[in-house]
């Protein structure tokens, strides 16, 4: 059997066995490799680097969604950039939003998500709420002229077609695009061995929002400890809303969740020391 090694980073790597490989091929903006892993089930790759697998994927679409969801309290109109795995359309497609706009650059991985990774979606394509755009995320923030309560950035690691997705101008284009009250969310990496990510995201979202900070969530598949995921507002009570405010909307919500609860939304925010180091660049 074949195995599959992930270099993200220069002096560390990490193994997966492929015991079946599902598809394999150059899209028109990146490498797609889809393969099955005794332990992960289905795993998704881009550029060499693992996007999602089916036995973790939960945790990181769960936190990315239900954290910003929730604490908006009301979002009626929601954005995201990237996620054409179809993960977190699933998780914000369980509230009670108008309308979600996803704006993926790459349609295969769309349709290769919708063939090998169906669980992933589980039919959040078909929500009649939906309207999918194949475009560069950049460029639509900074041509649309609507605007969303919630902003969810669902990236690839700042190579390839995700760089710009993590420059200061696609931030001060997103803060045009959000209505009053309104979140950004972002995949921001694992700090233990992507500090610098840290520092300069938090660097260039504090000067474009009042509120610019990180929570963090465990998964598995992203080796190197808990990742964060930046966040970054102008209403600045949302992080610091009461627990009993966060648990009665996640009561009222029904969220059938295997990972987001009350508690573990409160606790994300709590960062380590060596991350509030990383965010002033020390």
């Amino acid at each position: 059997m074949a195995d599959f090694e992930e270099t993200l980073y220069d002096a560390v790597a990490q193994k997966f066995r492929i015991d079946k490989l599902y598809f394999e091929n150059k899209t028109d903006h990146q490498h797609l490799m889809i393969f099955h892993n005794a332990a992960l089930g289905r795993v998704m790759t881009l550029d060499g680097i693992v996007q999602t697998t089916e036995a973790d994927e939960f945790v990181y679409h769960e936190m990315m969604a239900h954290v910003p969801l929730v604490a908006h309290g009301a979002p009626q109109h929601v954005l995201i950039i990237g996620g054409g795995d179809g993960g977190m359309l699933r998780e914000v497609a369980k509230h009670a939003v108008e309308s979600i706009t996803q704006v993926e650059i790459d349609a295969a991985v769309v349709e290769m998500a919708k063939t090998y990774l169906p669980n992933h979606s589980a039919g959040a394509y078909d929500d009649p709420r939906l309207q999918l755009v194949i475009d560069d995320g950049f460029a639509f923030v900074r041509d649309d002229t609507r605007h969303y309560d919630v902003i969810i950035v669902d990236s690839t690691d700042p190579i390839g077609p995700g760089e710009v997705l993590f420059s200061e101008d696609f931030y001060a284009h997103a803060k045009t695009r959000l209505a009053p009250g309104g979140v950004v969310v972002t995949q921001n990496g694992v700090p233990f061995f992507q500090p610098d990510e840290v520092t300069t995201t938090h660097r260039r979202l504090a000067r474009h929002f009042a509120d610019a900070t990180f929570y963090c969530a465990p998964v598995p598949t992203y080796y190197g400890g808990f990742m964060t995921f930046g966040w970054a507002t102008d209403a600045t009570e949302l992080r610091g809303l009461a627990p009993a405010i966060i648990r009665d909307r996640v009561e009222r919500a029904e969220l059938n969740t295997r990972y987001y609860n009350a508690d573990m939304h409160g606790a994300a925010f709590a960062l380590p020391q060596y991350v509030r180091a990383a965010m002033q660049g020390e």
